[in-house]
């Protein structure tokens, strides 16, 4: 592999470390093009949608080269997202070979992120504060603590599975959903719709609905429509999945809940 290729090679795998880890498409095209300058390409052209990375170096040379890589939509990792921006500053600062670059990139690309356990307590954190901050008691709080873990939890035993998904978010907050119903109906005497808007917020993709109107206010509307739709299906499904459940419960209890 020549040099040029070798460089153009390495420019699309940090920005699909990126990409893949939930960075925005602006920061993804000047990564790879700030990379390819570092060392000493510039003549090429970089075009960066949601879900992939095309490009092209030295055109008019006999050494010209492209790539198209494919790009599935993961989960967001800041952590990751920081790390690959630290390398790439190091590229630009002429600290980093070729070949020691690809070194970091492969520890940035299975560096550990937090451990089971400290997900599973922010997830139940997470949907406890949201719980209270909607309008829930300390009460309500502490039962969307217990769902949100539980949730964690389930999405962790679906992800070992490969499930879809959109099964996932569905079936995710359908759980939260029959928990918080089974026990209003047992008599508990919370406010069910508090606790089952804090344990589904976990779900909720904020984080692509804000890149999305981000993107699409930079221009970028193809790549900004595609994270539109994606965080639009997602609420969708949770949709589909709390109102299945409540009106399960209706079906089973004989009238509406008052919830």
């Amino acid at each position: 592999m020549s040099e040029s290729k070798e460089i153009l090679n390495l420019a699309i795998s940090v920005g699909e470390v990126l990409l893949k880890s939930g960075g925005e498409i602006y920061r993804v095209q000047e990564t790879v093009t700030r990379i390819l300058e570092a060392y000493g390409i510039w003549d090429y052209h970089v075009f960066v949608i949601t879900n992939g990375i095309f490009a092209t170096v030295n055109e008019q040379r006999e050494d010209a080269g492209s790539m198209v890589r494919y790009v599935p939509i993961g989960e967001v990792n800041l952590k990751r997202v920081a790390e690959v921006n630290q390398l790439s500053r190091e590229i630009c600062e002429k600290k980093c070979s070729i070949m020691e670059a690809y070194e970091k990139l492969e520890q940035c690309r299975n560096s550990a992120s937090a451990g089971n356990l400290a997900l599973v307590f922010a997830c139940g954190v997470g949907s406890a504060g949201f719980c209270y901050l909607l309008g829930g008691r300390l009460y309500d709080s502490m039962v969307s603590f217990f769902l949100g873990v539980l949730l964690q939890m389930f999405l962790f035993l679906a992800g070992k599975h490969y499930a879809s998904r959109f099964l996932m978010n569905i079936l995710g907050s359908a759980l939260v959903t029959a928990g918080s119903l089974i026990l209003y109906v047992a008599g508990a005497g919370i406010l069910s719709d508090k606790v089952i808007i804090g344990g589904i917020i976990p779900l909720v993709p904020g984080v692509a609905l804000t890149t999305g109107i981000r993107d699409l206010f930079s221009g970028d509307y193809l790549s900004g429509g595609i994270r539109l739709m994606d965080a639009l299906l997602t609420g969708m499904c949770i949709a589909i999945g709390v109102g299945a459940m409540i009106k399960l419960f209706q079906l089973l209890g004989g009238g509406a809940l008052l919830l």
